[in-house]
Protein backbone atom coordinates (compact mmCIF):
# COMPACT_ATOMS: atom_id res chain seq x y z
CA UNK A 1 0.00 0.00 0.00
CA UNK A 2 1.12 3.05 -0.84
CA UNK A 3 1.04 6.19 1.93
CA UNK A 4 0.49 9.78 1.47
CA UNK A 5 2.11 12.46 3.23
CA UNK A 6 -0.42 12.63 6.19
CA UNK A 7 0.53 8.63 6.80
CA UNK A 8 -2.74 7.28 5.48
CA UNK A 9 -3.24 4.86 3.00
CA UNK A 10 -3.71 5.58 -0.50
CA UNK A 11 -7.63 3.61 0.06
CA UNK A 12 -7.73 5.15 3.28
CA UNK A 13 -7.38 8.45 2.01
CA UNK A 14 -9.93 7.95 -0.89
CA UNK A 15 -12.37 6.32 1.51
CA UNK A 16 -12.02 9.77 4.12
CA UNK A 17 -12.41 12.16 1.14
CA UNK A 18 -16.49 10.28 0.79
CA UNK A 19 -18.88 12.57 2.80
CA UNK A 20 -20.86 10.47 5.19
CA UNK A 21 -23.58 12.61 4.47
CA UNK A 22 -23.69 11.51 1.30
CA UNK A 23 -22.84 7.30 1.63
CA UNK A 24 -25.45 5.01 1.49
CA UNK A 25 -26.70 3.28 4.34
CA UNK A 26 -24.61 -0.08 4.11
CA UNK A 27 -21.63 1.61 3.15
CA UNK A 28 -21.72 4.25 5.96
CA UNK A 29 -21.78 1.49 8.12
CA UNK A 30 -19.35 -0.26 7.02
CA UNK A 31 -17.13 2.44 7.16
CA UNK A 32 -17.82 3.66 10.42
CA UNK A 33 -19.58 0.69 12.08
CA UNK A 34 -16.19 -0.08 14.30
CA UNK A 35 -15.77 3.49 15.58
CA UNK A 36 -17.48 2.31 18.88
CA UNK A 37 -15.93 -1.48 19.28
CA UNK A 38 -18.01 -4.08 17.78
CA UNK A 39 -20.96 -1.78 17.90
CA UNK A 40 -21.85 -0.79 13.84
CA UNK A 41 -25.88 -0.57 15.50
CA UNK A 42 -24.40 2.92 16.39
CA UNK A 43 -23.54 3.90 12.99
CA UNK A 44 -26.93 2.18 11.65
CA UNK A 45 -28.57 4.77 14.23
CA UNK A 46 -26.92 7.91 13.76
CA UNK A 47 -27.56 7.10 9.91
CA UNK A 48 -31.17 6.90 10.42
CA UNK A 49 -31.49 9.63 12.39
CA UNK A 50 -30.11 11.70 9.73
CA UNK A 51 -26.89 12.84 8.63
CA UNK A 52 -26.21 16.84 7.16
CA UNK A 53 -23.28 18.06 5.78
CA UNK A 54 -22.15 18.57 9.06
CA UNK A 55 -21.82 15.23 9.98
CA UNK A 56 -19.15 15.24 7.50
CA UNK A 57 -16.28 16.47 9.79
CA UNK A 58 -14.68 14.16 12.62
CA UNK A 59 -15.85 16.69 15.12
CA UNK A 60 -19.62 16.42 13.66
CA UNK A 61 -19.93 12.67 13.17
CA UNK A 62 -18.50 11.93 16.42
CA UNK A 63 -21.09 14.48 17.34
CA UNK A 64 -23.78 12.49 15.95
CA UNK A 65 -22.45 8.55 16.78
CA UNK A 66 -21.79 10.14 20.63
CA UNK A 67 -25.65 11.53 20.70
CA UNK A 68 -26.91 8.05 19.82
CA UNK A 69 -24.58 5.75 22.39
CA UNK A 70 -25.96 8.32 25.44
CA UNK A 71 -29.63 8.07 23.72
CA UNK A 72 -29.12 3.88 23.92
CA UNK A 73 -30.27 1.85 27.20
CA UNK A 74 -27.85 1.00 29.92
CA UNK A 75 -27.92 -2.67 28.67
CA UNK A 76 -26.70 -1.29 25.23
CA UNK A 77 -24.19 0.62 26.25
CA UNK A 78 -22.62 -2.10 28.73
CA UNK A 79 -22.58 -4.24 25.58
CA UNK A 80 -20.41 -1.22 23.81
CA UNK A 81 -18.62 -1.30 26.97
CA UNK A 82 -18.05 -5.53 27.12
CA UNK A 83 -17.34 -5.45 23.87
CA UNK A 84 -14.08 -3.86 24.44
CA UNK A 85 -10.84 -5.36 25.26
CA UNK A 86 -8.90 -5.69 27.97
CA UNK A 87 -5.69 -3.86 27.80
CA UNK A 88 -2.88 -5.65 27.17
CA UNK A 89 -4.67 -8.33 27.96
CA UNK A 90 -4.77 -12.10 26.08
CA UNK A 91 -6.82 -11.02 22.78
CA UNK A 92 -3.87 -8.33 22.77
CA UNK A 93 -1.27 -11.70 23.31
CA UNK A 94 -2.37 -13.36 21.02
CA UNK A 95 -2.91 -11.37 18.18
CA UNK A 96 -6.70 -11.14 17.98
CA UNK A 97 -7.37 -7.22 18.15
CA UNK A 98 -9.43 -5.13 15.72
CA UNK A 99 -6.79 -3.25 13.82
CA UNK A 100 -7.77 -0.19 15.58
CA UNK A 101 -7.46 -1.45 19.39
CA UNK A 102 -3.78 -3.40 17.96
CA UNK A 103 -2.53 0.28 16.68
CA UNK A 104 -4.27 2.23 19.87
CA UNK A 105 -2.51 -0.29 22.04
CA UNK A 106 0.97 -0.09 20.61
CA UNK A 107 0.48 3.53 20.82
CA UNK A 108 1.28 3.60 24.73
CA UNK A 109 3.61 0.85 24.19
CA UNK A 110 1.32 -2.05 25.83
CA UNK A 111 2.17 -3.95 22.90
CA UNK A 112 6.26 -4.03 24.52
CA UNK A 113 5.43 -4.89 28.14
CA UNK A 114 7.80 -6.25 30.49
CA UNK A 115 6.70 -9.29 32.31
CA UNK A 116 6.51 -7.52 35.67
CA UNK A 117 3.94 -4.83 33.75
CA UNK A 118 2.48 -7.61 32.34
CA UNK A 119 1.34 -9.09 35.33
CA UNK A 120 0.45 -5.57 36.51
CA UNK A 121 -2.04 -5.40 33.85
CA UNK A 122 -3.44 -8.85 34.02
CA UNK A 123 -3.92 -8.37 38.03
CA UNK A 124 -5.53 -5.16 37.50
CA UNK A 125 -7.73 -6.34 34.46
CA UNK A 126 -9.20 -9.28 36.61
CA UNK A 127 -10.41 -7.22 39.19
CA UNK A 128 -11.53 -4.87 37.53
CA UNK A 129 -13.62 -6.92 35.38
CA UNK A 130 -14.44 -8.42 38.54
CA UNK A 131 -15.53 -5.32 40.15
CA UNK A 132 -17.46 -3.74 37.64
CA UNK A 133 -18.67 -6.25 34.80
CA UNK A 134 -16.75 -4.41 32.13
CA UNK A 135 -13.04 -4.22 31.20
CA UNK A 136 -11.29 -0.84 31.67
CA UNK A 137 -11.79 1.32 28.93
CA UNK A 138 -9.70 4.84 28.53
CA UNK A 139 -8.48 6.45 25.32
CA UNK A 140 -4.85 5.11 25.13
CA UNK A 141 -3.43 7.46 22.48
CA UNK A 142 -4.09 10.52 25.44
CA UNK A 143 -2.06 8.63 27.57
CA UNK A 144 1.47 6.67 27.92
CA UNK A 145 1.77 3.44 29.58
CA UNK A 146 2.15 5.03 33.24
CA UNK A 147 -0.51 7.26 32.96
CA UNK A 148 -2.58 4.34 32.38
CA UNK A 149 -1.15 2.30 35.25
CA UNK A 150 -2.56 5.84 37.41
CA UNK A 151 -5.54 5.80 35.96
CA UNK A 152 -6.47 2.10 35.97
CA UNK A 153 -5.26 2.41 39.80
CA UNK A 154 -7.42 5.58 40.49
CA UNK A 155 -10.59 4.19 38.87
CA UNK A 156 -10.84 1.09 40.24
CA UNK A 157 -11.30 2.75 43.43
CA UNK A 158 -14.51 4.18 42.13
CA UNK A 159 -18.39 3.03 42.59
CA UNK A 160 -20.01 1.43 39.59
CA UNK A 161 -21.92 4.23 38.63
CA UNK A 162 -19.01 6.38 38.64
CA UNK A 163 -16.72 4.07 36.57
CA UNK A 164 -19.60 3.43 33.90
CA UNK A 165 -20.27 6.82 33.47
CA UNK A 166 -15.98 6.93 32.99
CA UNK A 167 -15.95 4.23 31.04
CA UNK A 168 -18.69 5.83 29.01
CA UNK A 169 -16.78 9.20 28.51
CA UNK A 170 -14.12 7.15 27.48
CA UNK A 171 -15.46 5.12 24.31
CA UNK A 172 -16.47 8.39 23.11
CA UNK A 173 -13.46 9.87 23.21
CA UNK A 174 -11.87 6.71 21.70
CA UNK A 175 -14.12 7.03 19.01
CA UNK A 176 -13.67 10.74 18.36
CA UNK A 177 -10.00 10.33 18.26
CA UNK A 178 -10.99 7.00 15.54
CA UNK A 179 -13.01 10.02 13.38
CA UNK A 180 -9.86 12.47 13.29
CA UNK A 181 -7.90 9.85 12.30
CA UNK A 182 -10.31 9.35 8.83
CA UNK A 183 -12.40 12.73 8.42
CA UNK A 184 -11.13 16.25 8.28
CA UNK A 185 -11.83 18.24 11.31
Amino acid sequence: MQYSHDGRGEGETRQAAERPSQMEEAAFVERFGGIYEHSAWIAARAFAAGLSPAEDTAEGLAAALAAQFRAASDAERLGVLVAHPDLAGKLAAAKRLTESSTQEQASAGLDALTDEERARFTDLNGRYVEKFGFPFIIAVRDNTKASILAAFESRIANDRATEFAAACRQVERIGRLRLEAVLPN
